[in-house]
């Protein structure tokens, strides 16, 4: 760790909580940001609570700079915010696509924008995002969803050839498909039975951003299950 210990995770479902328990009982001071209050009900006791939306830039902003002015500047940022969504390519709307793009990639993008400066002056830090096996497998029937997870894996390669010299590192972890509240009520039992769980992808989303991953910078991590 660097020596501030500060972690920002956003995203206040059962993987950013997961993200924030393990990175609290390793020694970190960690802020953890969703767009509502009873998103952070569930956070573990001594995180420091921040409502705002990083779909939107100055949201995203402003999320970092409560960070900062709450409890440090952050050396490590963990995004578990997205969005799943069906239909093919050629029934995909402007708004589909503006949708999967605006929650997929948008805040990994200008929470970065945000974040950078402060590792930077602290020294460097690490930076990990939620990407999904069809970002890189494409198959049919989630066009908007895999392009927007394409970029997400696109956009942790740029960032870690334009941050690395600066001791900052980007990784993404891509599961196929999370066991979670919301997949229950959709998908047949059997394709759960080889989901893997929130807690699986947190550890390592949090190897990923600790002394554990240090050698690792603009990877996509399969977590596919079994």
């Amino acid at each position: 760790m660097t020596e501030q210990h500060v972690a920002l995770v956003v995203g206040g479902g059962p993987l950013g909580r997961s993200v924030a328990e393990m990175l609290v009982a390793l020694g970190y001071t960690v802020a953890g940001a969703d767009r509502k209050p009873e998103g952070l009900e569930q956070l573990p006791a001594g995180v420091t609570r921040i409502v705002g939306d990083a779909t939107d830039p100055e949201g995203a902003q402003r999320i970092v700079a409560d960070t900062v002015a709450a409890v440090g500047a952050p050396s490590v940022l963990v995004n578990t915010i997205g969005t799943y969504g069906t239909g093919d390519a050629l029934s995909t709307t402007p708004d589909d696509f503006r949708h999967q793009m605006e929650v997929n990639v948008g805040p990994a993008l200008w929470l970065t924008q945000a974040v950078v400066p402060h590792m930077q002056s602290g020294g460097g830090g690490s930076i990990a995002f939620v990407s999904s096996r069809f970002g890189t497998d494409a198959e049919a029937g989630i066009a908007a969803y895999s392009l927007s997870k394409a970029a997400l894996n696109h956009l942790v390669v740029v960032l870690n050839h334009e941050l690395r010299a600066s001791g900052i590192r980007v990784n993404a972890v891509a599961p196929q498909l999370i066991d979670n509240a919301v997949n229950r009520t959709f998908l047949p039992a059997e394709m759960l039975d080889h989901a893997t769980k929130p807690e699986q992808i947190a550890d390592q989303l949090v190897n990923l951003v600790t002394d554990v991953g240090a050698p690792v910078s603009g990877a996509i991590l399969p977590a596919y299950g079994f």
